[in-house]
């Protein structure tokens, strides 16, 4: 029996739920979500001069800040169930970096680990950006903003690396082949 015949007959059992995550198993396997079925949002922010925007933020499963691409959650706040994930993408890099993006441009929905975790993120492509703000996201969030040339992409994650920080996977779709030890 493949494991696809062997879980689909097997009902889903909610073992836990908070405000944002459940624990659910199905059978012998274990894994997470969010509530309400709740997506994100990720933004690949490149301006005119070949800088990423990226974040810098404390995650306390870490216990350490770690370096991303902006993101947020899809219609997590009462009453926005049906937000559109672009003007998700659009509120949240503004919100966390300053910059507003004249465009947005879906690049498709993708799953950070598909075998834990069944919560899909939209990557986003902003387009035209203009810098409107600080960003620094909503109060406690502590959000520093990083503009990074993608030339030194490299150099900079190994210097947080070497600091102590996490690095978010879809960093690995800026660095790509060129990633130390892949080449």
């Amino acid at each position: 029996m493949s494991l696809e015949e062997e879980f689909a007959t097997q009902p889903e059992q909610v073992r836990w739920e908070g405000r944002f995550i459940v624990a659910k198993t199905r059978g012998r396997w274990e894994y997470v979500g969010r509530t309400r079925n709740i997506r994100a949002a990720v933004i690949l922010a490149i301006d005119a001069d070949d800088h990423v925007i990226l974040v810098e933020q404390f995650r306390v499963p870490l216990g350490k800040p770690s370096i991303e691409m902006p993101a947020g959650l899809i219609g997590d706040v009462e009453g926005s169930e049906d937000e559109d994930a672009a003007v998700a993408a659009g509120r949240e890099l503004e919100e966390e970096t300053g910059y507003r993006a004249g465009r947005m441009e879906s690049l498709g929905e993708f799953y950070s680990s598909p075998g834990m975790v069944t919560e899909s993120f939209t990557m986003f492509r902003a387009h035209d950006l203009v810098k409107v703000g600080d960003g620094g996201g909503t109060e406690g969030e502590g959000i520093t903003v990083h503009r990074v040339p993608l030339a030194g992409l490299d150099d900079f994650l190994a210097e947080k690396r070497a600091a102590g920080y996490g690095v978010d996977v879809r960093m690995l779709m800026l660095l790509g082949a060129r990633m130390p030890g892949l080449t």
